[in-house]
């Protein structure tokens, strides 16, 4: 395959990706919606309120995401717990998995990475930064984001 055809490729993947956002903060999906939709004019995005159910629920959505963006802090399962169950899972080995959350210090970063997080973007998301930061993430990028 060429440069170009890679190129092209990517380009691809990159203008509607299928995104799943898991996120207990109403609040906090209404300005990824907006973003993501209305900004960036991405046509997938998927949101999870809640991460009951988990697995049952993510095989159930309409598309098979090519990102996972997950909040932290959240109940019955965290963010480090659904990070595990997603990579049992052979088809989202190699997908992205970015944290989002408001704990930013460096030891929880360390901890970020050290569980096998791509990323991390500090809450409350930026809507001036964030388009930059998801283009860069899809372009294959890890970015740790934290201020």
């Amino acid at each position: 395959m060429s440069a170009d055809q890679n190129l092209e490729s990517a380009g691809k993947v990159a203008s509607n990706p299928a995104i799943l956002y898991v996120e207990d903060d109403m609040l906090s999906r209404e300005v990824m919606k907006i973003i993501v939709t209305e900004v960036l004019g991405f046509e997938r995005l998927m949101l999870m309120e809640a991460s009951d159910r988990f697995e049952e629920r993510l095989a159930s959505l309409p598309y098979k995401p090519e990102l996972f963006l997950l909040d932290i802090h959240m109940l019955p399962m965290n963010g480090f717990q659904l990070l595990e169950l997603i990579r049992q899972h052979e088809e989202y080995r190699a997908v992205k998995i970015i944290a989002l959350t408001a704990s930013v210090m460096s030891d929880e970063v360390r901890k970020l990475r050290s569980a096998g997080f791509d990323g991390v973007i500090a809450k409350p998301i930026s809507q001036r930064d964030f388009p930059d930061l998801l283009h860069r993430i899809l372009n294959g990028e890890q970015v740790w984001h934290i201020s």
